[in-house]
């Protein structure tokens, strides 16, 4: 029934953050003393608040508090322009201070900057039908799987580190990446079969399997090309951070 999707998306989305503070505790959210950056914590709040949103409004649909939904949508309009400024500014920060394009740069450029134009995507879809309410629902949702591989990355190097060699390789480094990948291509595969299943229905979470796999696919491949050394030197060079 589509009621499922309302009464246990919540909970879903709590083991989700669950898995984020779980797997961000070492690196940011223990309590012992960190030397972190401005841009470090500008996108660990916005990153923190948006995860809270949308455990919030799933309650609030849950418990049918339909015009408090409403007012948060909307404040959505400014929030997640920020966390998505919060990341492309980590980025920034986190690679522009390398030195030299290689590689690992261009690699790490193509997992963070495409899962954020996913993710921007996503929600637009989302808000777009947001006045299709099991539509918007999906889409809202599924906002959380281009996020996947920060958390399982930090999960399998400080949790499952025989993991790491065993990565599908580019130019012998590990594309840990992969693991959060497939976990989350599987995911939203098994929804598609769900929903075309229980609700004949193959729009949204195929939609969204489609950009997942254009993204995981341009992590692996970006790097060979021009453009995208063009693109990341252009970015990096900007005077942002």
């Amino acid at each position: 029934m589509n009621k499922s999707l309302y009464q246990k998306s919540a909970f879903w989305l709590i083991l989700f953050f669950g898995f984020a503070v779980f797997g961000f505790w070492k690196s940011y959210y223990s309590p012992s003393d960190k030397d972190l950056s401005f841009y470090q914590h500008f996108h660990g709040i916005s990153m923190t608040v948006w995860c809270l949103i949308l455990i919030g409004q799933a309650f609030l649909i849950r418990f049918k508090k339909y015009d408090i939904h409403r007012v948060i949508g909307k404040s959505s309009f400014v929030i997640f322009p920020i966390l998505i400024l919060s990341t492309f500014l980590l980025i920034h920060f986190s690679l522009g201070s390398s030195g030299s394009i290689n590689t690992r740069t261009l690699n790490s450029m193509a997992l963070m900057v495409n899962a954020t134009l996913i993710l921007i995507v996503i929600y637009g879809l989302g808000m777009y039908f947001r006045k299709e309410r099991l539509t918007h629902a999906r889409y809202m949702v599924c906002t959380i799987f281009p996020m996947f591989t920060p958390i399982t990355d930090r999960i399998i190097y400080n949790y499952i580190r025989p993991l790491v060699p065993l990565a599908p390789k580019i130019e012998g480094m590990p594309i840990v990446p992969f693991y959060g990948f497939l976990l989350a291509d599987m995911i939203v595969l098994g929804l598609v079969i769900w929903d075309w299943k229980t609700h004949k229905r193959k729009d949204v979470f195929l939609i969204v399997l489609g950009l997942l796999l254009i993204y995981h696919i341009s992590a692996f491949t970006f790097y060979r090309f021009d453009f995208w050394r063009s693109f990341t030197e252009w970015f990096l060079g900007l005077n942002l951070t």
